[in-house]
């Protein structure tokens, strides 16, 4: 007993356990989902046909035993009244008792062929309400599959525009602009270095020189032109 409702458990869990990975499994794939929907449905509507094609079968069945049965009662009817007109009083008892009964029957049949008729459109307006239903979810399975596709278009084109390919690009131009401000530094430091060579330094100062030796002739050449007025002044 005990072991019994220990395996129960453990099948009730397993079930548990199986439906909640199908239940993941149609997460990922809705198709899936659909189809299983819709499968489920068709299997349904397959079962309420035949159920439906059983109640019209009886349907049938009791209208045409009605038919029957009116043929009959008028048959035995139209009997009796010749019975009774040829004083046939046994076959006329016999008769009587038959088309009481036929007219029985009759009444039954008519109730139940009422009733089947109910039915049987009652199970026709089911069977066209599955079918509608399995339409419906068809083409809701097309047009949210169609959602999911674009939702997961978007998805990817939003990760790309994040980040995806632009960080590529813009580290690449980092190593480009390091490079350019390297060169810069270098150049920079050509110059520095040319205005601290010794030749540098030697060439600027020969310069000077020169321009000191320059002014003294300038003075020189003053000095002698104003000595050479005065002299002219004195004669």
């Amino acid at each position: 007993m005990a072991d019994s409702h220990f395996f129960s458990r453990l099948a009730n869990l397993w079930k548990g356990f199986v439906s909640l990975w199908i239940a993941d499994i149609e997460k990922d794939h809705p198709e899936i989902a659909y189809e299983n929907a819709i499968n489920s449905m068709i299997e349904k509507y397959s079962m309420l046909k035949k159920a439906t094609a059983a109640i019209i079968r009886r349907r049938e069945d009791i209208s045409s035993r009605l038919t029957s049965q009116s043929k009959e009662l008028q048959q035995v009817t139209a009997d009796l009244a010749t019975a009774v007109e040829t004083n046939q009083d046994d076959l006329s008892v016999v008769l009587i008792q038959k088309k009481n009964a036929l007219e029985k029957e009759l009444a039954e049949l008519k109730g139940d062929l009422d009733l089947a008729s109910k039915d049987s459109d009652s199970a026709k307006s089911s069977l066209m309400e599955v079918q509608g239903e399995i339409k419906k979810l068809k083409a809701e399975k097309d047009n949210m599959l169609a959602k999911m596709a674009s939702a997961q278009a978007r998805i990817r084109i939003n990760e790309q525009l994040d980040g995806l390919s632009v960080d590529a690009e813009v580290k690449a131009l980092d190593g480009v602009r390091e490079h350019i401000k390297n060169t810069i530094a270098e150049a920079n430091l050509g110059s520095e270095l040319k205005s601290t060579d010794l030749d540098q330094r030697l060439a600027s100062l020969r310069q000077q020189s020169g321009d000191v030796t320059a002014k003294q002739q300038l003075a020189e050449l003053k000095a002698a032109s104003a000595a050479k007025k005065a002299s002219q002044k004195t004669m």
